[in-house]
Protein backbone atom coordinates (compact mmCIF):
# COMPACT_ATOMS: atom_id res chain seq x y z
CA UNK A 1 0.00 0.00 0.00
CA UNK A 2 1.29 3.47 -0.82
CA UNK A 3 1.53 6.15 1.83
CA UNK A 4 -0.96 9.00 1.89
CA UNK A 5 0.78 12.05 0.41
CA UNK A 6 0.08 15.66 1.26
CA UNK A 7 -0.23 17.22 4.71
CA UNK A 8 -2.96 19.75 3.98
CA UNK A 9 -5.82 19.30 4.39
CA UNK A 10 -5.32 16.65 7.04
CA UNK A 11 -6.87 13.34 5.89
CA UNK A 12 -9.63 11.61 7.81
CA UNK A 13 -8.04 8.31 8.81
CA UNK A 14 -10.25 5.41 9.87
CA UNK A 15 -8.71 2.37 11.56
CA UNK A 16 -11.09 -0.59 11.28
CA UNK A 17 -11.23 -4.11 12.70
CA UNK A 18 -13.11 -7.10 11.27
CA UNK A 19 -13.46 -10.39 13.21
CA UNK A 20 -16.97 -11.58 12.35
CA UNK A 21 -16.00 -15.12 11.27
CA UNK A 22 -12.59 -16.64 10.51
CA UNK A 23 -10.62 -13.67 9.17
CA UNK A 24 -8.75 -11.40 11.57
CA UNK A 25 -8.42 -8.12 9.69
CA UNK A 26 -7.37 -4.52 10.27
CA UNK A 27 -7.14 -1.64 7.82
CA UNK A 28 -6.45 2.07 7.61
CA UNK A 29 -8.45 4.00 5.00
CA UNK A 30 -8.04 7.71 4.22
CA UNK A 31 -11.04 9.91 3.41
CA UNK A 32 -13.30 6.92 2.94
CA UNK A 33 -11.88 5.69 -0.34
CA UNK A 34 -8.07 5.41 -0.25
CA UNK A 35 -6.72 2.18 1.24
CA UNK A 36 -3.44 2.75 3.09
CA UNK A 37 -3.27 -0.77 4.52
CA UNK A 38 -5.46 -3.86 4.44
CA UNK A 39 -4.10 -6.71 6.55
CA UNK A 40 -5.94 -10.05 6.64
CA UNK A 41 -4.90 -13.05 8.71
CA UNK A 42 -6.88 -16.00 7.35
CA UNK A 43 -7.77 -19.06 9.41
CA UNK A 44 -8.67 -21.23 6.41
CA UNK A 45 -5.79 -23.72 6.97
CA UNK A 46 -6.89 -24.13 10.60
CA UNK A 47 -10.53 -24.91 9.76
CA UNK A 48 -9.93 -26.94 6.58
CA UNK A 49 -9.44 -30.17 8.52
CA UNK A 50 -12.94 -29.76 10.00
CA UNK A 51 -14.60 -28.90 6.67
CA UNK A 52 -15.96 -25.63 8.04
CA UNK A 53 -15.49 -22.91 10.65
CA UNK A 54 -15.37 -24.07 14.30
CA UNK A 55 -16.57 -21.03 16.30
CA UNK A 56 -14.55 -21.69 19.46
CA UNK A 57 -11.32 -22.18 17.51
CA UNK A 58 -12.05 -19.06 15.46
CA UNK A 59 -12.43 -16.97 18.64
CA UNK A 60 -9.16 -18.24 20.09
CA UNK A 61 -7.26 -17.53 16.87
CA UNK A 62 -8.70 -14.00 16.77
CA UNK A 63 -7.35 -13.41 20.28
CA UNK A 64 -3.90 -14.54 19.15
CA UNK A 65 -3.87 -12.54 15.92
CA UNK A 66 -5.77 -9.31 16.49
CA UNK A 67 -3.08 -7.14 18.12
CA UNK A 68 -0.31 -8.13 15.67
CA UNK A 69 -2.72 -7.48 12.77
CA UNK A 70 -3.63 -4.00 14.10
CA UNK A 71 0.04 -3.18 14.62
CA UNK A 72 0.85 -4.29 11.07
CA UNK A 73 -2.00 -2.22 9.61
CA UNK A 74 -0.77 0.94 11.34
CA UNK A 75 2.81 0.21 10.34
CA UNK A 76 1.98 -0.41 6.66
CA UNK A 77 -0.06 2.81 6.56
CA UNK A 78 2.88 4.72 8.13
CA UNK A 79 0.63 6.17 10.83
CA UNK A 80 0.33 5.87 14.59
CA UNK A 81 -2.77 5.55 16.74
CA UNK A 82 -2.66 9.27 17.56
CA UNK A 83 -3.12 10.04 13.82
CA UNK A 84 -6.39 8.08 13.66
CA UNK A 85 -9.64 10.06 13.37
CA UNK A 86 -12.01 7.25 14.40
CA UNK A 87 -12.05 3.49 14.98
CA UNK A 88 -14.59 1.31 13.17
CA UNK A 89 -15.38 -2.26 14.14
CA UNK A 90 -17.78 -4.97 12.97
CA UNK A 91 -20.26 -5.68 15.77
CA UNK A 92 -22.59 -7.95 13.81
CA UNK A 93 -23.85 -10.08 12.25
CA UNK A 94 -21.44 -12.97 12.75
CA UNK A 95 -20.17 -15.49 15.29
CA UNK A 96 -20.65 -13.99 18.74
CA UNK A 97 -17.31 -15.11 20.19
CA UNK A 98 -15.41 -13.89 17.14
CA UNK A 99 -17.23 -10.54 17.11
CA UNK A 100 -16.49 -9.97 20.79
CA UNK A 101 -12.75 -10.08 20.18
CA UNK A 102 -12.82 -7.25 17.64
CA UNK A 103 -15.34 -5.19 19.62
CA UNK A 104 -13.32 -5.53 22.84
CA UNK A 105 -10.08 -4.46 21.19
CA UNK A 106 -11.73 -1.55 19.37
CA UNK A 107 -13.29 -0.31 22.61
CA UNK A 108 -9.96 -0.59 24.43
CA UNK A 109 -8.15 1.39 21.71
CA UNK A 110 -10.92 3.99 21.62
CA UNK A 111 -10.77 4.47 25.39
CA UNK A 112 -6.98 4.45 25.65
CA UNK A 113 -6.40 6.92 22.80
CA UNK A 114 -9.63 8.94 23.30
CA UNK A 115 -10.71 8.28 19.68
CA UNK A 116 -14.38 8.06 18.59
CA UNK A 117 -15.75 4.53 18.20
CA UNK A 118 -18.03 3.44 15.33
CA UNK A 119 -19.96 0.16 15.27
CA UNK A 120 -20.32 -1.16 11.71
CA UNK A 121 -22.83 -3.62 10.27
CA UNK A 122 -20.90 -6.35 8.45
CA UNK A 123 -23.40 -6.51 5.55
CA UNK A 124 -23.22 -2.76 5.01
CA UNK A 125 -19.44 -3.14 4.98
CA UNK A 126 -19.64 -5.68 2.14
CA UNK A 127 -21.74 -3.27 0.10
CA UNK A 128 -19.29 -0.43 0.74
CA UNK A 129 -16.36 -2.50 -0.58
CA UNK A 130 -17.65 -1.39 -3.97
CA UNK A 131 -16.80 2.26 -3.23
CA UNK A 132 -13.15 1.26 -2.73
CA UNK A 133 -12.90 -0.59 -6.06
CA UNK A 134 -15.08 1.86 -8.00
CA UNK A 135 -14.30 5.47 -6.97
CA UNK A 136 -16.94 6.85 -9.34
CA UNK A 137 -19.77 4.84 -7.74
CA UNK A 138 -22.46 6.76 -5.84
CA UNK A 139 -25.92 5.82 -4.53
CA UNK A 140 -28.66 5.06 -5.33
CA UNK A 141 -28.24 1.47 -6.51
CA UNK A 142 -29.40 -2.09 -5.93
CA UNK A 143 -27.01 -4.28 -3.92
CA UNK A 144 -26.96 -8.06 -4.20
CA UNK A 145 -25.14 -9.32 -1.10
CA UNK A 146 -24.11 -12.97 -1.45
CA UNK A 147 -21.85 -14.66 1.09
CA UNK A 148 -21.49 -17.77 3.23
CA UNK A 149 -23.96 -16.47 5.78
CA UNK A 150 -26.14 -14.04 3.85
CA UNK A 151 -28.08 -13.63 0.63
CA UNK A 152 -29.88 -10.28 0.50
CA UNK A 153 -31.20 -7.64 -1.88
CA UNK A 154 -30.70 -4.12 -0.54
CA UNK A 155 -31.88 -0.85 -2.07
CA UNK A 156 -29.09 1.59 -1.18
CA UNK A 157 -30.82 4.97 -1.37
CA UNK A 158 -27.94 6.97 0.10
CA UNK A 159 -24.68 6.48 1.97
CA UNK A 160 -26.64 6.01 5.21
CA UNK A 161 -30.06 4.92 3.94
CA UNK A 162 -30.85 1.27 3.21
CA UNK A 163 -33.98 -0.73 2.46
CA UNK A 164 -33.83 -4.51 2.77
CA UNK A 165 -36.08 -5.88 0.01
CA UNK A 166 -35.56 -9.56 0.73
CA UNK A 167 -33.18 -12.19 2.04
CA UNK A 168 -32.77 -15.94 2.31
CA UNK A 169 -35.33 -17.92 4.28
CA UNK A 170 -32.86 -20.72 5.03
CA UNK A 171 -29.40 -21.47 3.61
CA UNK A 172 -27.36 -18.62 2.16
CA UNK A 173 -25.97 -19.17 -1.33
CA UNK A 174 -22.37 -19.41 -0.11
CA UNK A 175 -23.39 -21.89 2.58
CA UNK A 176 -25.02 -24.09 -0.07
CA UNK A 177 -21.83 -23.96 -2.15
CA UNK A 178 -19.74 -25.11 0.82
CA UNK A 179 -22.13 -27.91 1.80
CA UNK A 180 -22.34 -29.32 -1.73
CA UNK A 181 -18.55 -29.07 -2.09
CA UNK A 182 -18.11 -31.01 1.15
CA UNK A 183 -20.30 -33.88 -0.10
CA UNK A 184 -18.34 -33.85 -3.37
CA UNK A 185 -15.16 -34.13 -1.25
CA UNK A 186 -13.79 -30.79 -2.45
CA UNK A 187 -11.57 -28.75 -0.08
CA UNK A 188 -12.93 -26.01 2.21
CA UNK A 189 -13.99 -23.34 1.41
CA UNK A 190 -15.84 -25.06 -1.41
CA UNK A 191 -17.16 -22.10 -3.42
CA UNK A 192 -14.02 -21.44 -5.48
CA UNK A 193 -13.60 -25.17 -6.23
CA UNK A 194 -17.21 -25.52 -7.42
CA UNK A 195 -16.72 -22.43 -9.61
CA UNK A 196 -13.54 -23.87 -11.13
CA UNK A 197 -15.10 -27.30 -11.71
CA UNK A 198 -18.25 -25.78 -13.23
CA UNK A 199 -16.23 -24.23 -16.07
CA UNK A 200 -15.64 -27.71 -17.53
CA UNK A 201 -19.18 -29.00 -17.01
CA UNK A 202 -22.55 -28.71 -18.76
CA UNK A 203 -24.89 -26.35 -16.85
CA UNK A 204 -27.92 -27.97 -18.49
CA UNK A 205 -26.93 -31.56 -17.75
CA UNK A 206 -29.12 -31.88 -14.62
CA UNK A 207 -32.41 -30.05 -13.99
CA UNK A 208 -32.01 -28.78 -10.43
CA UNK A 209 -34.85 -26.64 -8.95
CA UNK A 210 -35.02 -22.83 -8.81
CA UNK A 211 -36.99 -21.84 -5.70
CA UNK A 212 -39.13 -18.71 -5.17
CA UNK A 213 -38.66 -17.47 -8.70
CA UNK A 214 -41.58 -15.12 -9.15
CA UNK A 215 -42.32 -11.56 -10.04
CA UNK A 216 -41.72 -9.08 -7.20
CA UNK A 217 -40.60 -11.88 -4.90
CA UNK A 218 -37.25 -10.87 -3.46
CA UNK A 219 -36.73 -13.67 -0.97
CA UNK A 220 -34.36 -16.60 -1.51
CA UNK A 221 -34.30 -20.26 -0.55
CA UNK A 222 -31.47 -22.66 -1.32
CA UNK A 223 -32.25 -25.55 1.05
CA UNK A 224 -34.40 -27.31 -1.56
CA UNK A 225 -31.68 -26.99 -4.19
CA UNK A 226 -29.10 -28.30 -1.73
CA UNK A 227 -31.34 -31.30 -0.93
CA UNK A 228 -31.91 -31.99 -4.64
CA UNK A 229 -28.18 -32.10 -5.33
CA UNK A 230 -27.52 -34.33 -2.29
CA UNK A 231 -30.33 -36.70 -3.34
CA UNK A 232 -28.94 -36.85 -6.87
CA UNK A 233 -25.47 -37.75 -5.59
CA UNK A 234 -26.72 -40.29 -3.02
CA UNK A 235 -29.06 -41.97 -5.52
CA UNK A 236 -26.26 -42.31 -8.05
CA UNK A 237 -23.98 -43.79 -5.37
CA UNK A 238 -26.65 -46.32 -4.30
CA UNK A 239 -27.14 -47.42 -7.91
CA UNK A 240 -23.40 -47.65 -8.42
CA UNK A 241 -23.55 -45.07 -11.21
CA UNK A 242 -20.61 -42.85 -12.00
CA UNK A 243 -21.27 -39.14 -11.57
CA UNK A 244 -19.74 -36.39 -13.68
CA UNK A 245 -18.74 -33.95 -10.94
CA UNK A 246 -18.16 -31.14 -13.44
CA UNK A 247 -21.76 -31.47 -14.70
CA UNK A 248 -23.07 -31.53 -11.12
CA UNK A 249 -21.06 -28.41 -10.23
CA UNK A 250 -22.11 -26.59 -13.40
CA UNK A 251 -25.80 -27.48 -13.04
CA UNK A 252 -25.85 -26.56 -9.34
CA UNK A 253 -24.06 -23.26 -9.93
CA UNK A 254 -26.39 -22.41 -12.83
CA UNK A 255 -29.42 -22.93 -10.58
CA UNK A 256 -28.01 -20.57 -7.94
CA UNK A 257 -26.93 -17.96 -10.49
CA UNK A 258 -30.30 -18.01 -12.31
CA UNK A 259 -32.15 -17.13 -9.11
CA UNK A 260 -29.69 -14.47 -7.97
CA UNK A 261 -29.53 -12.70 -11.33
CA UNK A 262 -33.26 -12.75 -12.09
CA UNK A 263 -34.18 -11.35 -8.66
CA UNK A 264 -31.46 -8.68 -8.76
CA UNK A 265 -32.71 -7.39 -12.12
CA UNK A 266 -36.35 -7.47 -11.00
CA UNK A 267 -35.44 -5.51 -7.86
CA UNK A 268 -33.50 -2.90 -9.85
CA UNK A 269 -36.46 -2.49 -12.20
CA UNK A 270 -38.97 -2.17 -9.35
CA UNK A 271 -36.89 0.45 -7.52
CA UNK A 272 -36.11 2.30 -10.77
CA UNK A 273 -32.33 2.25 -10.30
CA UNK A 274 -29.80 1.99 -13.11
CA UNK A 275 -26.95 0.43 -11.13
CA UNK A 276 -26.45 -2.99 -9.55
CA UNK A 277 -23.58 -3.77 -7.20
CA UNK A 278 -22.43 -7.24 -6.22
CA UNK A 279 -21.05 -7.77 -2.71
CA UNK A 280 -19.89 -10.57 -0.42
CA UNK A 281 -17.63 -13.58 -0.82
CA UNK A 282 -19.71 -15.13 -3.63
CA UNK A 283 -19.19 -11.89 -5.60
CA UNK A 284 -15.87 -13.48 -6.60
CA UNK A 285 -17.71 -16.30 -8.40
CA UNK A 286 -16.87 -16.06 -12.11
CA UNK A 287 -20.13 -17.67 -13.26
CA UNK A 288 -22.22 -15.18 -11.30
CA UNK A 289 -20.22 -12.18 -12.52
CA UNK A 290 -20.37 -13.33 -16.15
CA UNK A 291 -24.14 -13.93 -16.13
CA UNK A 292 -24.92 -10.74 -14.22
CA UNK A 293 -22.71 -8.69 -16.55
CA UNK A 294 -24.46 -10.23 -19.55
CA UNK A 295 -27.96 -9.54 -18.22
CA UNK A 296 -27.10 -6.01 -17.05
CA UNK A 297 -25.82 -5.12 -20.51
CA UNK A 298 -29.07 -6.35 -22.09
CA UNK A 299 -31.11 -4.35 -19.55
CA UNK A 300 -28.95 -1.23 -19.93
CA UNK A 301 -27.86 -1.38 -16.29
CA UNK A 302 -24.39 -0.57 -14.94
CA UNK A 303 -22.75 -3.36 -12.92
CA UNK A 304 -20.15 -2.89 -10.19
CA UNK A 305 -18.29 -5.43 -8.07
CA UNK A 306 -15.21 -5.28 -5.82
CA UNK A 307 -11.80 -6.68 -6.65
CA UNK A 308 -11.39 -10.21 -5.32
CA UNK A 309 -9.48 -9.30 -2.13
CA UNK A 310 -12.36 -7.00 -1.14
CA UNK A 311 -15.08 -9.60 -1.80
CA UNK A 312 -14.17 -11.79 1.16
CA UNK A 313 -14.15 -10.50 4.75
CA UNK A 314 -11.74 -7.60 5.18
CA UNK A 315 -11.39 -4.47 7.31
CA UNK A 316 -11.02 -1.93 4.47
CA UNK A 317 -14.72 -2.28 3.68
CA UNK A 318 -15.51 -1.72 7.37
CA UNK A 319 -13.35 1.42 7.39
CA UNK A 320 -15.13 2.72 4.29
CA UNK A 321 -18.54 2.22 5.90
CA UNK A 322 -17.32 3.76 9.17
CA UNK A 323 -16.15 6.89 7.32
CA UNK A 324 -19.67 7.67 6.11
CA UNK A 325 -21.04 7.05 9.61
CA UNK A 326 -18.37 9.41 10.93
CA UNK A 327 -19.55 12.14 8.55
CA UNK A 328 -22.98 12.14 10.19
CA UNK A 329 -21.67 11.65 13.74
CA UNK A 330 -23.00 8.11 14.11
CA UNK A 331 -20.73 7.04 16.97
CA UNK A 332 -20.99 4.27 19.54
CA UNK A 333 -20.16 4.45 23.24
CA UNK A 334 -18.19 1.96 25.31
CA UNK A 335 -21.35 -0.08 25.91
CA UNK A 336 -21.13 -1.30 22.29
CA UNK A 337 -21.68 -5.05 22.24
CA UNK A 338 -21.58 -7.84 19.69
CA UNK A 339 -24.95 -8.60 18.06
CA UNK A 340 -24.61 -11.90 16.15
CA UNK A 341 -28.01 -11.55 14.44
CA UNK A 342 -27.74 -7.82 13.68
CA UNK A 343 -30.18 -6.65 11.04
CA UNK A 344 -29.41 -4.27 8.20
CA UNK A 345 -29.82 -0.60 9.08
CA UNK A 346 -29.72 -1.26 12.84
CA UNK A 347 -28.15 1.53 14.88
Amino acid sequence: MEDYEGESPKPCLILALETSCDETAASVVADGRKILSNVISSQIPVHQKFGGVVPEIASRKHIENVIPVVDQALREASVSLCDITAIGVTYGPGLVGALLVGVSVAKALSFAADIPLIGVNHLEGHIFANFLSNPELEPPFMALVVSGGHTSLVHVKGYNEFELLGQTRDDAAGEAFDKIARVMKLPYPGGPYIDRLAKTGNPEAIAFPRALVGRDNFEFSFSGLKSAVLNYLHSAAQRGEEVDNADVAASFQAAVVDVLVSKALQAAHKCKVKKIVLAGGVAANSGLKFRLKQQCQQANLALYYPETILCTDNAAMIACRAYYQHLIGQYADLHLNAIPSLKLGHE
